[in-house]
């Protein structure tokens, strides 16, 4: 018994000893420059397009939300630990199928994950890789490859990102990622503007897209830097309050 008592103490020790990998280092240093661990105790109120959301998201837990009227009433869509609610006019609407819970799912977490960056980057099923530094614009980046863990990495495990993030200021300051649920596709995503609320930075975005959907992440940077990228939207964060929580 104490053989293996010591025995998970020892193994405890190594892995917190473990040392931190590049690419673990310069997100960690990412999170924290765009607002650190004031991510773990924030609820963010912000409009977007049509929609009003509130997320909060802590290592133990998360909730995100979005509410709007349409021809039925006042929506609110919940999305948490224990899965997804719609109510329409305060009552719980219980004949959803799971393709449209698994949409309205998607569209609200992809909301609530861009909104968030880079704190989500560590999640565990987050799978990070240093590619080294890049020149973008006249500046110099750190590139990361994120892709994900089938556990535990949702309907969306197969998506891959890359993040340049400026070696100086450690702000992420493009994005490039394909997708593959919905029909699939890839974007480039250039930041236009940015505002610091409550300690908290939040970015809005230029959203680009190839002529081909198909082209690999890693061509996105060359594409982008040729003109070859057309303007999709733009991905603009509005009324933004901070309310630290418990």
């Amino acid at each position: 018994m104490k053989i293996n008592t010591l025995l998970i103490l020892f193994l405890g020790l190594l892995i917190a000893c473990s040392p931190r990998t590049e690419a673990e280092k310069i997100v960690d240093d990412a999170i924290e420059a765009h607002g650190g661990k004031r991510y773990e105790s924030a609820r963010i109120d912000f409009d977007f397009r049509d929609f009003h959301y509130q997320i909060f998201k802590s290592p133990n837990r998360y909730e995100y939300s979005r509410e709007f009227s349409d021809s039925t009433g006042f929506v609110r869509d919940v999305l948490n630990n224990e899965g997804f609610l719609r109510t329409v006019n305060g009552t719980p609407i219980d004949t959803l199928t799971e393709e449209r819970i698994g949409a309205f799912s998607r569209s609200v977490n992809s909301v609530a994950y861009f909104a968030f960056l880079p704190y989500g980057l560590n999640d565990p099923a987050v799978i990070k890789e240093y590619l080294g530094q890049t020149e973008l614009k006249g500046e110099p980046y750190h590139l990361i490859k994120v892709t994900f863990q089938k556990e535990g990495g949702g309907d969306d495990f197969d998506d891959e990102f890359l993040y340049w993030i400026h070696t100086g200021t450690s702000f992420v300051d493009y994005m490039a990622y394909s997708y593959h649920t919905d029909g699939g596709g890839i974007r480039f995503r250039e930041v236009s503007s940015a505002q610091t609320v409550d300690g908290i930075r939040f970015q809005n975005y230029l959203n680009l897209k190839p002529e081909n959907k198909d082209t690999p992440v890693e061509e996105m940077q060359d594409l982008y830097e040729r003109g070859e990228l057309e303007l999709l939207s733009e991905i603009n964060l509005e009324n933004i309050k901070v309310e630290m929580v418990k």
